[in-house]
C-alpha cells in the first residue's frame, strides 16, 4: 500500500467537516479565515538521507525540503519547528555545533526563525520539521484547467546522479563529483518564481518524489492528462555532458526527485506575460508540455516517439 492509497483509505474521513485539511490532498493545511499556511515532513536517516557523516549538510538539505512545500503554494515561510530523535553519537558536541551552525545560516538566507521543537533519545536517526507561513490565499494542488501550460522552474536531476555519486555507483572527476551532491544536499529553491506564482498559476506542486509522479499528484482529481515533450525538460550542461558520455537516458535521471523545483500550471493565455516576467527577473522558466482531456491517458513524447513510463513514476513510501 503506498502514502497515497493510506491517506484515502485511512484518514481522509477524518478531515470531513475540516475545509482546512484540503481532504488531505495537497502538502499542507490552510486555514483561510486565519491566514495560517502550515507543512509537517518527516526524516529517516537510510531513507530520505544516506547517512549524517555531514550533518551540515543534512540539515540544510531536510529543511530547504520541508519550508519548499509552502514555497510552491505561493507562501512565504515564516517560523519552523524541529522534532529530533537520535543518540549520542549523532548528537555529539561537534555535530550539535555544525547543525547550529547550518540551522544559522538558513534562517538569514530564508527569513526564517527556529520556534521550537522537541527531542527524544532513539537508535534511529529521524528529524520532523514543522513549517508556518502566513497568507489569504495559496496555490492549490489539483486546480488546473483543461489546455493549462505545464511548466517546471530551474534544472532537474542533478541531484540523482548526486545520489549516485555518494552511493559508489557512479565514478566522476573531483570536480564534477563536487557539482552534484552539493546539487544533492543543497538544492536551489525558485523562491523569486514563488512570490509570483499567486498570479499566474492555476496549480502547483515542488518535485520531491519525481517529475512524473509528482506531475500525476498534480492531476490526480482533475479528470485531465499531461503531454511532455521529453526534450523540452530542462537540465544542466553538467548532466547533459554525463548522459552523452555514459549513453544514460535522461528520463531515468528527471524521475527521481529530491529536485525542490516547482511544477505549475498557467493558461495559454499568459504564455507571453510569464516569458516576459522570468526574463526580466533572470528565473529559469521552462514550458514543457499541456494538460488535455484527450487522448485519455499521459503521453510523453521524444521526437516522434511515444515513452512508456510506468518505471519512471518516482519515488513513493510503501507500507
Amino acid at each position: 500500500m503506498n502514502e497515497f492509497t493510506l491517506i484515502q483509505k485511512h484518514f481522509k474521513k477524518l478531515t470531513n467537516n475540516n475545509p482546512s485539511a484540503l481532504e488531505l490532498n495537497d502538502d499542507v493545511f490552510f486555514d483561510k479565515k486565519n491566514r495560517v499556511v502550515l507543512s509537517i515532513d518527516n526524516y529517516v536517516e537510510n531513507v530520505h538521507f544516506l547517512n549524517f557523516r555531514n550533518p551540515d549538510l543534512v540539515i540544510k538539505k531536510i529543511l530547504r525540503s520541508s519550508i519548499s512545500d509552502l514555497y510552491c503554494k505561493g507562501v512565504k515561510p515564516k517560523f519552523i519547528f524541529v522534532g529530533a530523535s537520535g543518540n549520542k553519537k549523532s548528537f555529539s558536541s561537534k555535530n550539535l555545533n555544525l547543525i547550529f551552525k547550518s540551522l544559522k545560516e538558513e534562517q538569514n538566507k530564508y527569513g526564517i526563525k527556529l520556534s521550537g521543537g522537541d527531542t527524544t533519545k532513539s537508535k534511529k536517526l529521524t528529524f520532523s520539521i514543522t513549517t508556518l507561513g502566513y497568507s489569504k490565499r495559496i496555490i492549490k494542488r489539483n486546480k488546473c484547467k483543461n489546455g493549462d501550460d505545464i511548466y517546471v522552474t530551474g534544472n532537474i536531476g542533478d541531484s540523482y546522479l548526486g545520489l549516485q555519486i555518494l552511493k559508489k555507483r557512479v565514478f566522476l572527476n573531483l570536480k564534477r563529483n563536487k557539482y552534484f551532491i552539493k546539487k544533492y544536499y543543497l538544492p536551489n529553491l525558485p523562491i523569486q518564481i514563488s512570490s509570483k506564482l499567486l498570479e499566474i498559476a492555476n496549480s502547483a506542486i515542488d518535485i520531491s518524489d519525481g517529475l512524473f509522479g509528482d506531475l500525476s499528484k498534480l492531476i490526480n482529481k482533475t479528470k485531465l492528462f499531461y503531454k511532455i515533450d521529453l526534450k523540452k525538460i530542462p537540465i544542466s550542461s553538467n548532466l547533459q555532458k554525463y548522459l552523452k558520455k555514459s549513453k544514460e537516458k535522461k528520463i531515468n535521471y528527471i524521475s527521481k526527485g529530491d529536485d525542490y523545483q516547482i511544477i505549475f500550471t498557467s493558461p495559454k493565455s499568459k504564455r507571453n506575460y510569464i516569458k516576459k516576467l522570468f526574463k526580466k527577473m533572470n528565473q529559469k522558466v521552462t514550458l514543457i508540455g499541456n494538460l488535455t482531456k484527450y487522448p485519455k491517458k499521459n503521453e510523453i513524447i521524444d521526437g516522434d516517439k511515444r515513452i512508456k513510463h510506468a518505471f519512471n513514476e518516482g519515488y513513493s513510501h510503501n507500507f
